[in-house]
């Protein structure tokens, strides 16, 4: 094959570019990475599993970090409902959810009453819930909060997400497949300066993009030649390790098999089970209950309802798969989402954008019970809105240190005290 034949080859890899190959070439050889166009996604995964599992310096560290986002900013006080305060339903004399209806936890919270999932987890001792989870000068737009929780980083221009930086922390050997991100899009939760994130959305059209009649080309890995110059060595190894990588993402989709309820909607939960159910050597996983499904301004009751028990369904079935592949003591999973909603119901009967939230930690390594201090229902800020008592990057603090062993100070870049969540 001739060299424009095996540039054009590439082409389809949109996430490089002929100016960033000489600048990225030295760190990408060296993770086994490269950029990917699946169905929407961007990513790579290099190499047989077997072949990246023995060259890990990590494996003997199995605990593994799975995040999800609920996108639209979760309406938290109809998720987990503090009955036991009469403000709650002073503000909300139509959308507050009686009693009666609750999966009561305590004499004072109860959960949303399709969140069998969530309630179980908890009764069980492997739920904590962080209060009043948020930050200073908070930002009411979907875009600009959900950036300050991607980065850890509120009122700022930071490059990199927290994820990110947290596998450049733990993983200074760039060990090939170790930060995984299931999405359309590639987050910016994700983006670190070392690792380039192995990102997809459907497992099975993981691949690199091109017509039918292209197939044998775009598949094809012509053999090195004594002329090549650094870049066509690099695009060379790109190839390889596009045509390993979707291969190896496809084979762990199509041999997992569960008998386990997800529920009506599993997001991407089953997705990240078959490769950890395929012993990747992934330790962060990064998905989200996708495009602002959260975002209730109207005629929130029984939409919101229906999306909490989406979504607990599909974390505790996510919880029991883990048990039956026996890595339940591995993993713990963040449950978060951008801000929460406004505490007085709207005129629409529906929730306007708020500040402070819940947030979720759960595994079976999990101390349960209730994190952080609860904001008040009646000491609000100026526009009707919780003000918060925890910054969320304690809760952050809580899984690099806690969970992963990894120094929270240098991942965040400041200093957040954690929470005793682990034991």
């Amino acid at each position: 094959m001739s060299k424009p034949s095996l540039l054009s080859s590439l082409a389809s890899l949109g996430s490089l570019s002929s100016a960033s190959l000489p600048m990225r070439r030295r760190v990408a050889l060296r993770a086994g990475l490269a950029g990917l166009v699946g169905a929407g996604g961007l990513g790579g995964l290099p190499g047989a599993l077997q072949q990246a599992c023995a060259a890990s310096p990590a494996r003997h560290d199995k605990r593994i970090l799975v995040v999800l986002e609920l996108s639209g900013g979760n309406d938290g006080l109809n998720t987990l409902v503090p009955y036991g305060d009469d403000a709650y339903y002073r503000h909300r004399p139509q959308l507050g959810i009686r009693p009666g209806k609750l999966r009561r936890i305590d004499d004072h919270h109860g959960f949303s009453p399709g969140m069998a999932g969530f309630e179980r987890l908890y009764k069980d001792g492997r739920m904590a819930v962080v209060h009043g989870c948020g930050y200073a000068q908070p930002s009411f737009s979907h875009f600009t909060s959900m950036a300050y929780w991607h980065t850890a980083m509120p009122n700022s221009g930071e490059e990199y997400g927290w994820v990110g930086r947290l596998a450049d922390a733990i993983d200074p050997q760039l060990t090939p497949n170790f930060l995984v991100n299931v999405d359309e899009m590639q987050s910016l939760a994700v983006r670190a300066r070392q690792h380039l994130a192995v990102s997809f959305d459907d497992p099975l059209r993981f691949a690199r993009k091109g017509l039918y009649d292209q197939r044998r080309l775009l598949d094809a890995v012509p053999d090195a030649q004594p002329q090549d110059n650094a870049n066509q060595r690099f695009m060379r190894e790109v190839a390889q390790s596009v045509r390993d990588s979707s291969q190896l993402v496809r084979e762990a989709w199509s041999r997992y098999k569960t008998p386990v309820d997800y529920g009506i909607s599993p997001l991407d939960l089953p997705k990240i089970a078959s490769l950890i159910a395929a012993d990747m050597p992934t330790r962060l996983y990064y998905s989200a209950f996708r495009r602002n499904a959260f975002d209730t301004h109207v005629q929130q009751a029984e939409l919101h309802q229906r999306l909490l028990t989406y979504a607990s369904d599909a974390v505790a079935g996510f919880m029991r798969d883990l048990e039956r592949i026996g890595r339940a003591q591995d993993v713990t999973l963040l449950v978060f989402s951008e801000f929460g909603r406004r505490v007085p119901e709207n005129t629409s009967l529906g929730t306007d954008h708020g500040t402070a939230n819940h947030m979720y930690v759960i595994g079976q390594a999990v101390r349960g019970g209730h994190y952080g201090t609860l904001p008040s229902l009646t000491k609000l800020d100026e526009g009707d809105n919780l003000i918060h008592t925890t910054d969320f990057r304690r809760v952050y603090a809580s899984l690099i240190e806690g969970w992963l062993g990894a120094d929270a100070q240098q991942v965040l870049r400041g200093r957040f005290e954690g929470f005793p969540i682990f034991g």
